[in-house]
């Protein structure tokens, strides 16, 4: 019994957690996925595949592992993810893509780094690119994911998310929920929330969050060019939304406020 009578839980309120992974026509990478989320010393208490419009096994995949699956036609990550992590119902939310292939503690660190985080937090980790040369992962890691964490990182005065590999609190999805790009194709939804994020709310990078994902991206110069296309296009819409020097000087005020 609480001091005015009522009665009291017998211990906290369990963190929850749900996996969205949004899915096009990748069903055995998906397989795999799906199977390294069974076997995680910190079992998923949800995890949905949206599946954009896949004319392959992907469904097939989905009754085979017990897990979720919602149909999304339009096309685009950006709207599938958003999907997903409304339909979830925990209080973190994770994402990964479905050639990511999470360590047996990908969801005991998620649940580490945000559990005693507050209400307004975020987590990522870098990726390790398998698949293709040595060149091309060399590329994907140190040229690809290098600049986005350390180019775009300053730019938006916090760490960046990397779209396969991060988590937010329920109540962060929220906030930015509304405000995210469904309906282009050609926006990169990890930039999109990285860039809503607002001066309350924190970015953790864990470094040993890492997370396999595949070079596919890399392979050629044409599938390169679109990924940076994708950024240009994705950072121009984000400018004309609200000016980046305004963002900084927003967020450097906020902390300047809240310091210690």
């Amino acid at each position: 019994m609480g001091t005015d009578g009522e009665p009291q839980p017998a211990h906290p309120t369990a963190i929850t957690i749900a996996v969205v992974i949004p899915a096009r026509n990748d069903a055995q990478l998906l397989a795999v996925c799906l199977a390294r989320l069974a076997a995680q010393t910190r079992p998923a208490d949800e995890i949905i595949v949206v599946d954009n419009a896949s004319s392959d096994d992907t469904a097939a995949v989905c009754a085979a592992a017990g897990v979720r699956r919602i149909y999304w036609a339009a096309p685009g990550v950006g709207g599938a993810s958003a999907v997903g992590f409304d339909a979830a119902r925990a209080g973190i939310l994770a994402r990964l893509d479905a050639d990511s292939r999470p360590g047996p503690d990908w969801l005991a660190r998620v649940e580490a780094a945000l559990g005693d985080a507050g209400d307004l937090a975020l987590v990522t980790g870098p990726g390790d690119f398998y698949g293709g040369t040595a060149l091309v992962r060399w590329a994907g890691r140190v040229l690809y994911l290098g600049g986005y964490f350390h180019v775009v990182g300053p730019m938006l005065g916090h760490p960046p998310v990397f779209g396969s590999n991060y988590a937010m609190t329920a109540a962060v999805w929220e906030r930015i929920g509304p405000a995210v790009v469904r309906d282009e194709p050609r926006i990169h939804d990890d930039l999109d929330v990285s860039y809503l994020v607002r001066p309350d709310m924190s970015v953790r990078v864990d470094p040993a969050m890492r997370m396999p994902v595949s070079a596919r991206p890399f392979e050629s110069w044409g599938a390169l060019g679109l990924r940076l296309g994708k950024a240009w296009t994705t950072l121009a819409h984000e400018f004309r939304r609200e000016r980046p020097w305004s963002r900084l000087r927003e967020r450097k005020q906020w902390e300047r406020s809240h310091r210690p």
